[in-house]
């Protein structure tokens, strides 16, 4: 202790005022450090209605997920994991435990997967470019668009990424990447109606990404447009095509869009 002591009086000026900058420094950083970063132990915190399950999925052995593209679940809870392996929709039960899985050859690059209320089991498939719709022991029910034939027409895809259905059966796809638009079908697969091109401009989205119906049966539609390093996100409702408003979610400026019904052969 004493030998301590007396080697540092032995230390030259200038390494002691080395040593007594970098005590003040650390010192000036502790008191700041609460200013900086403010205890928020006494906030409330809201509580998710969720827990964290580590290895539910049972998966058969050497079976693992590849880039899980989407999750849905049945009216019996059991659960369906679309995904972009060897086996790329997979059913489980509530509990986790491997069923099967379905239809292995249909699929060219998984992106959503549906359960209506019926517990038919729909797809978007952005490598087929196809949406199908099967039935609960995975029958292929409907096919829209045409098996790995990407197009700009009424008949065709271009890597659509959701769908969405009303309670009377019409069919609702985002057809995203290469068309940006969304189109609209009866029960039986026969188009109805179609809206958007790709663009930022009215009657246009940059990627329509995901589509639900509410319980108006208004569409909703998110679109994202790339700026920068940033994604910018829009909601956007619309009523058989006709724009009826726009939310948006970003920091930086959004670029407008409305969505218009267009005629079929403006396609």
């Amino acid at each position: 202790m004493s030998e301590s002591f007396e080697s540092s009086r032995t230390q030259p000026p200038i390494m002691r005022a080395q040593m007594q900058w970098l005590r003040m420094s650390l010192l000036a950083m502790l008191l700041a450090a609460p200013l900086v970063f403010p205890c928020r132990a006494e906030e409330q915190i809201p509580r998710l209605n969720y827990e964290a399950v580590p290895d539910f999925f049972q998966l058969p052995p050497s079976e693992h997920f590849v880039e899980v593209a989407g999750v849905a679940v049945n009216s019996k809870g059991h659960i369906y994991v679309f995904h972009r392996g060897k086996h790329p929709l997979m059913e489980f039960d509530a509990n986790g435990k491997f069923l099967r899985s379905i239809a292995d050859d249909l699929f060219v690059t998984a992106h959503t997967v549906r359960v209506d209320a019926d517990d038919n089991i729909w797809t978007t498939d952005v490598g087929a470019h196809v949406v199908l719709k099967l039935s609960p022991d995975g029958r292929v029910l409907l096919s829209v668009g045409r098996m790995r034939t990407p197009g700009d027409d009424v008949l065709h895809f271009n890597q659509p990424t959701d769908v969405a259905f009303d309670r009377e059966g019409n069919i609702f796809v985002a057809d995203d990447e290469g068309n940006s638009r969304v189109l609209k079908f009866n029960k039986f697969g026969n188009v109805l109606l179609g809206w958007g091109m790709k663009g930022g401009g009215p009657g246009q989205f940059d990627l329509p990404h995901s589509i639900a119906i509410d319980a108006i049966w208004f569409t909703w539609a998110t679109a994202k447009t790339h700026a920068s390093r940033f994604s910018i996100w829009r909601v956007i409702t619309c009523e058989n095509g006709n724009w009826v408003t726009r939310l948006a979610s970003s920091s930086r400026p959004i670029i407008s869009s409305t969505c218009l019904t267009q005629s079929l052969d403006e396609f």
